[in-house]
């Protein structure tokens, strides 16, 4: 459980940029995803940082 919540950030800046390359590659009318990609990316890396002080 641990080695899971060790990754779990960086389980959340992958799935940001899943969501950038969607948003290249059909480019929707709305912002939307833009804002949906760029709360998964800071809030992986805060939460990566934040977790691995935390468990270590």
């Amino acid at each position: 459980m641990n080695a899971f919540l060790k990754n779990f950030g960086i389980i959340l800046i992958v799935l940001g940029v899943v969501v950038l390359a969607f948003y290249a590659i059909n480019t929707p009318p709305s912002n939307t995803p833009l804002v949906f990609a760029a709360l998964l990316l800071i809030g992986g890396a805060a939460l990566y940082v934040i977790l691995n002080r935390i468990i270590d």
